[in-house]
């Protein structure tokens, strides 16, 4: 059986380890490697790369890995590594990612791809100019409550949709009498930190590729618990915006209203849910739930304020069955970025794609701090970046205003 190698760049974070090397490509070495269109696997073999050489010996123990290393200069420079994972903290990603272009490398990126939309558009150019595939992680789209949503959107189950509101977060501990369940550097914007940052970019490429293009964005980014607690036991000053609270406009006349925040406290099925409400039918759909109400189901209600309502609304919604089995998301979409480096098959998220998620991050923030709303230009390999700051600039001038 062939192979091929994946410099692993950033695995003992949460996220790599767990969903990138775990629950990915451990996966997909463990079922005999990627299945090609003719039939054949191609095995994985994986690299892991960190700074901390006892964390990686006991990663490649554990896990039974032959191969890790301290020097990503080193594993760039060698032949039988042919694609660069990269899943360090946004601020190192660029500078990384830049070597592996000059490596000649395939690279698999999470998002943000960068800490400004000029440069994440730059590292898009400079790909496409040294002839690399490369993807980026758009992974809430390959969940199961995502591609149930894709299905009836595409059925016409909702007729002419008219809006989407969203509503994800939950209550990160600010670290002092219970530890924070996200690291600290979430909440410094020098560090590269904040909401709009993170969740941006997931809201642009679900909303671009299920309802229609991001036209404008009006933000409001806040930081709403100004001290949290550091690993160390630290008080320090969070710097960056801990929930954002946003409407966008999109291709069609759809209105989307979405918030984000780490200072909730949960009160629905999951994590993250998305109502969407079209003259046809509605639908609320989470990573994994799917509930739907057709037109004809619809209940009729009265607005009666002297009478307690006793009708169960919750009980008029049918579960979406899911009529298929739905892998990890991560997993898959892995799978499909593999099957475009071996057989050139079909990459619907390249480097552009993460800059489009950058961009809209960025002018989110730029909205809140001028207070109002901004279109989006479209974005090509020949768009020329407005001048502006970045996301963690414009996030420490806010401060900066602040404080005077």
């Amino acid at each position: 059986m062939s192979s091929i190698g994946i410099i692993m760049n950033g695995v003992s974070g949460r996220m790599g380890y767990r969903q990138h090397l775990v629950r990915s490509i451990l996966a997909i070495r463990d079922q005999g490697g990627v299945e090609l269109s003719d039939g054949r696997r191609v095995q994985v073999v994986p690299l892991l790369v960190g700074r901390n050489e006892e964390k990686l010996a006991e990663l490649a123990k554990r896990h039974d890995i032959a191969d890790y290393t301290t020097d990503l200069d080193a594993a760039l420079a060698d032949d039988r590594w042919q694609i660069y994972a990269d899943f360090l903290v946004t601020k190192a990603r660029s500078a990384a990612i830049r070597k592996a272009i000059a490596a000649g490398k395939a690279i698999y990126t999470e998002k943000p791809t960068a800490e400004s939309f000029e440069e994440a558009l730059e590292l898009a150019r400079l790909a496409d100019d040294a002839g690399i595939k490369n993807g980026v992680v758009h992974d809430k789209l390959y969940l199961p409550g995502m591609r149930k949503l894709k299905r009836l959107i595409d059925s016409g189950f909702f007729g002419r949709i008219l809006s989407v509101r969203g509503e994800f977060g939950y209550w990160v501990f600010e670290g002092d009498w219970q530890a924070a369940q996200r690291p600290s550097w979430n909440y410094r914007a020098e560090d590269g930190g904040g909401i709009v940052v993170d969740m941006f970019p997931h809201w642009s490429y679900v909303l671009d590729n299920l309802f229609g293009r991001v036209e404008s964005v009006y933000a409001q980014a806040v930081t709403e618990i100004p001290q949290r607690v550091d690993e160390r036991g630290e008080a320090y000053a969070a710097t960056a915006d801990d929930a954002a609270y946003a409407i966008f406009q999109l291709a069609g006349g759809i209105t989307a209203q979405l918030n984000s925040s780490w200072t909730t406290r949960v009160n629905r099925d999951e994590l993250v849910e998305f109502q969407v409400d079209g003259t046809l039918g509605s639908a609320v759909v989470g990573l994994f739930g799917c509930k739907i109400q057709p037109r004809n189901a619809t209940p009729k209600p009265v607005w009666n304020p002297d009478l307690a309502d006793a009708h169960d609304y919750a009980a008029d919604w049918i579960e979406s069955p899911a009529n298929e089995v739905f892998e990890n998301g991560f997993k898959t979409q892995w799978e499909e970025f593999l099957r475009h480096v071996l057989e050139d098959g079909p990459n619907r998220f390249d480097f552009l794609a993460g800059a489009r998620g950058v961009q809209l991050a960025e002018l989110g923030l730029r909205s809140s701090r001028e207070g109002r709303r901004i279109e989006l230009p479209e974005v090509t390999l020949d768009t020329t970046p407005a001048p502006t700051a970045g996301a963690a600039d414009l996030e420490a001038a806010d401060l900066e205003a602040a404080a005077r």
